[in-house]
């Protein structure tokens, strides 16, 4: 065999391994995407008839002075008597823990600067609620708004399963959104919203967001929350489900928060949550396939895969990269397979963003939406480039715009 022979073929292996690699991903993200359209599964007692648990909702604060006001008064009234509301304003330098006095919570205030972040802080919070714990915690970010009665359902569904329930969690566009907003919301639209109510309507388990989450007592106190770890909601997920406490997906409750206004907020807000992604499923894909196997569950392998599909903007540029090399190789007499497969793909991968768009975004954002999207991929490109060359590993508090109380609170 001649030299460019052995040349082309080598291509050839390499351009088909990048194609099957990118396959995996992508076909599980259209399988969640139309399982999403599935009819739900059929409570065994409806929320209404379920007994109310007693509740705590513990907020993770940092210098949150200039929102925390509007989401604890969005709190309140969706409480009783017998609950809870703790603030863990945490190393604060403003006035987060007077104002959430004012608002009618009770305070825990942390001064750790060595240990800084909100598995610290939630740890922290569990301490102070060990002497008269409750039913169930609930965990709700400092700058996000509870929908009326979300917190009694996901309370309920934690108290009735014995397992942790994950509320939808949605990112509005700030007051004056471009159309790089409206992609990014489209994209936490797919991963927070569609994709695991894809996996419920199959059985299998959701990875937690970080906010509106509940928690049975018996189940929280156990975890291992006292870490820095910039995903600590994804990290929480999966030692969770190994342990036998899969997380659940609960659409019909909802949170909300808004995308910061400031471009330099936006890019720190998305660099913390997609390097984190990147190192989780670098650590963690493996844990749980190893987890599958030796455990013989099917549910760890769900949530395996379900994890290993990366940030959409991330897929899209992999597959566009892959596609343009597989065309040019192509052109220079390389077999034309893997490109024909990564075609597959591209309509593969095409086709479930048009499906969550379609059933679960067209109202909010206009079919126009999608003629930003290959300048919102190119703008996230040295968002990977930098965690090659400098992955975040740290916690950083993304800076705040001033939060705004729904229309039906």
């Amino acid at each position: 065999m001649q030299i460019h022979q052995i040349i082309l073929r080598g291509i050839e292996i390499i351009l088909t391994a990048i194609a099957l690699g990118l396959l995996v991903p992508i076909t599980v993200l259209l399988i969640e995407c139309c399982a999403a359209l599935l009819p739900s599964r059929k409570a065994k007692k409806p929320v209404g008839q379920l007994s109310r648990p007693n509740v705590a909702i513990l907020v993770p604060a940092h210098n949150e002075a200039l929102g925390i006001e509007v989401t604890l008064k969005c709190l309140l009234p969706q409480l009783t008597e017998q609950d809870q509301l703790v603030v863990i304003a945490d190393n604060c330098e403003d006035e987060t823990a007077a104002i959430a006095r004012m608002t009618g919570a009770q305070v825990a205030e942390r001064q750790d600067p060595e240990r800084r972040g909100k598995g610290y802080a939630l740890d922290y919070g569990l301490k102070f609620l060990a002497p008269d714990p409750p039913d169930v915690v609930v965990v709700m970010d400092a700058d996000c708004i509870a929908q009326a009665g979300s917190i009694e359902q996901i309370a309920k569904q934690a108290a009735t399963t014995g397992k942790p329930i994950q509320a939808a969690y949605l990112i509005t566009p700030p007051t004056q959104p471009t159309a790089r907003d409206a992609i990014s919301s489209l994209a936490v639209i797919v991963k927070n919203l569609v994709r695991p109510k894809g996996l419920a309507r199959l059985g299998f388990p959701c990875l937690l967001t970080g906010t509106g989450m509940a928690f049975p007592w018996s189940v929280i106190r156990q975890a291992p929350l006292a870490s820095g770890n910039i995903v600590e909601d994804m990290q929480l997920a999966v030692d969770l489900t190994i342990s036998g406490w899969a997380p659940i997906f609960c659409p019909e409750a909802g949170v909300t928060s808004q995308l910061p206004q400031q471009e330099q907020a936006a890019k720190s807000q998305r660099t913390r949550w997609e390097h984190g992604h990147l190192q989780t499923i670098k650590q963690q894909v493996p844990r749980l396939l190893r987890a599958a196997f030796h455990q013989r569950r099917l549910d760890l392998l769900a949530l395996a895969l379900d994890l290993s599909i990366p940030p959409l903007s991330l897929l899209a540029i992999s597959w566009a990269a892959a596609t343009t090399l597989a065309l040019l190789a192509t052109v220079l007499r390389v077999s034309w397979q893997p490109l024909a497969l990564l075609s597959l793909e591209g309509v593969l991968l095409m086709g479930a963003i048009a499906i969550s768009w379609a059933k679960f975004a067209s109202t909010q954002l206009p079919i126009q939406t999608f003629l930003s999207i290959p300048l919102y991929i190119i703008w996230k490109i040295p968002l990977y480039l930098s965690f090659i060359l400098h992955p975040q590993t740290k916690w950083v508090r993304t800076d705040r715009d001033t939060v705004s109380a729904p229309d039906n609170q």
